[in-house]
C-alpha cells in the first residue's frame, strides 16, 4: 500500500485517491469558470451596444459589482444549506458577471498581450499551486502573512486613487503578484488538507466543497493575471 506522511501522520492510498478526485473536481470547476469568464469578456468587448450600456450606466455597473460580492459571500456561507446545483449555478453567474467587467481589458490591451500574459500567469499558477499541493511544510503562516499583505495592498490601491502616484502603482503591481502567488500555494494546501478529511470523493458535500475551492483558486488566478497584466501589458 502506498503511504505518504504529513505532519507525522500516515496518508493511505485510499486517502490519496480521495485527494486526487477532489482536486481534479476543483481544478475542473476553476478551469470551466475561467473559460466562461474569458468567453463572456470577449463577447461583450465585441458588442459595442452591450459594452456601452453596461459601462455608461452607473446603475448597471455598480449593480454587477454588488452582485459579485453577494455571490462570493453566498457561495462561501451557504455551502451547507443549498444543493450542489445551486452552488454551481451561483458560480456560473459569478463567472459571467466578472467576464462582463473584464471585457474592458480586451479593448485596452492587444490580444497578443492578453495571450502572452495569460500563459505567464498559467505557468506561475501551476508552479505555486504544485508547491502547495506537494510541500509538507505547513503554509498556514504564509497564508496569514499574504492575507495581511492583501489588506495592505487594498489600502495602498485605494489611497493611490487620490495620489495618482506611478511609484505606488508599480510597487503595488509587483506586491500583488507576490501576494497572489503566495495565496495560491497556501490555498491549494488548505484544499488538499480539506480533501484529506473527507471519507470519499463522490458525495454531494465533496462536490459543493470542490466548487467553493474552485472559487478560491479562480479568484487567485484572476487577480494574479490582472497584476501581471499591469506589469507586462502593452496598450493598444
Amino acid at each position: 500500500m502506498e503511504n505518504n506522511t504529513r505532519r507525522g501522520t500516515i496518508i493511505t492510498a485510499s486517502q490519496n485517491i480521495v485527494v486526487r478526485s477532489f482536486m481534479a473536481k476543483t481544478y475542473g470547476w476553476m478551469t470551466a469558470a475561467l473559460m466562461l469568464t474569458g468567453f463572456t469578456a470577449h463577447y461583450v468587448s465585441n458588442n459595442p451596444t452591450i459594452y456601452m450600456k453596461i459601462f455608461s450606466s452607473t446603475f448597471l455597473f455598480v449593480g454587477v459589482i454588488i452582485l459579485q460580492f453577494a455571490l462570493v459571500i453566498a457561495i462561501s456561507a451557504m455551502v451547507n444549506s443549498v444543493s450542489a446545483p445551486t452552488l454551481m449555478l451561483m458560480f456560473i453567474i459569478y463567472s459571467i458577471s466578472l467576464g462582463v467587467l473584464l471585457s474592458s481589458i480586451f479593448i485596452i490591451y492587444t490580444h497578443e498581450t492578453l495571450t502572452s500574459v495569460f500563459f505567464i500567469c498559467a505557468g506561475m499558477f501551476a508552479a505555486t499551486s504544485a508547491i502547495g499541493m506537494f510541500m509538507k511544510r505547513d503554509l498556514r503562516g504564509l497564508g496569514r502573512f499574504m492575507f495581511m499583505g492583501l489588506i495592505g495592498l487594498i489600502i495602498a490601491s485605494v489611497a493611490n486613487m487620490f495620489f495618482h502616484s506611478p511609484t505606488i502603482y508599480w510597487v503595488t503591481s509587483y506586491i500583488g503578484v507576490f501576494v497572489f502567488a503566495g495565496l495560491t500555494a497556501a490555498d491549494t494546501q488548505k484544499l488538499r488538507n480539506i480533501a484529506l478529511s473527507l471519507e470519499d470523493g463522490s458525495s454531494e458535500l465533496v462536490i459543493k466543497l470542490s466548487i467553493v475551492g474552485a472559487l478560491t483558486l479562480y479568484l487567485d488566478f484572476i487577480n494574479l493575471f490582472l497584476f501581471l497584466l499591469r506589469i507586462f501589458g502593452a496598450r493598444d
